[in-house]
This record gives C-alpha cells, sequence and structure tokens, in this order.
C-alpha cells in the first residue's frame, strides 16, 4: 500500500472516531454547539482526506496517462478531471 493511502486510511479512521463521538454527544444531549463544532471538524477532516485523493489521482492515474501517450486515455482523464471539478463548482 501506498504512504498516502495509509495516511488517507488513518484520516478515515480518526473521522469514523469523531463521527462515534457525535452519535454520543447527541446520545447524551450535549450542548448543540458544542455537536456543531465536532462536525465542522469531521468536515475539515473529510475534506482533507478528499483533497489527498484528488492530488493521488493528479499525481498517478492523470499523469501516468499523460507518459503513456495515448491520446484516447489522456482525453478519458481531462474528462474524468473535468466532471470531478464541475461537481464541485456551484
Amino acid at each position: 500500500m501506498k504512504p498516502r493511502h495509509d495516511d488517507c486510511l488513518m484520516r478515515l479512521s480518526r473521522i469514523e472516531g469523531q463521527v462515534r463521538g457525535v452519535s454520543k454527544m447527541i446520545g447524551q444531549e450535549r450542548y448543540c454547539i458544542d455537536i456543531l463544532t465536532q462536525l465542522r471538524a469531521i468536515r475539515a477532516a473529510l475534506g482533507k482526506v478528499e483533497t489527498q485523493v484528488l492530488k493521488d489521482h493528479a499525481d498517478h492515474c492523470i499523469a501516468d496517462a499523460v507518459r503513456s501517450g495515448g491520446e484516447d486515455e489522456q482525453r478519458k482523464k481531462f474528462s474524468e478531471l473535468i466532471e470531478l471539478f464541475g461537481r464541485y463548482t456551484p
């Protein structure tokens, strides 16, 4: 497994624990602001994982397609990237 995958898995494991913690907080009827603060932290942590996966895709999948010289594969990967960015644009 690649070191970056290890990092993502570690982050996801931490996020999993955070989600369980928020679930307990809700069950304990903790203060709403505290719950919202934890939810914001979870979203930020997921954003970091998402960014890392995107960087890995660019570093490996897209770079490999460019190096391969195959125009069809290059177009396919470029289209995937454009579609992905389109999902994040309001």
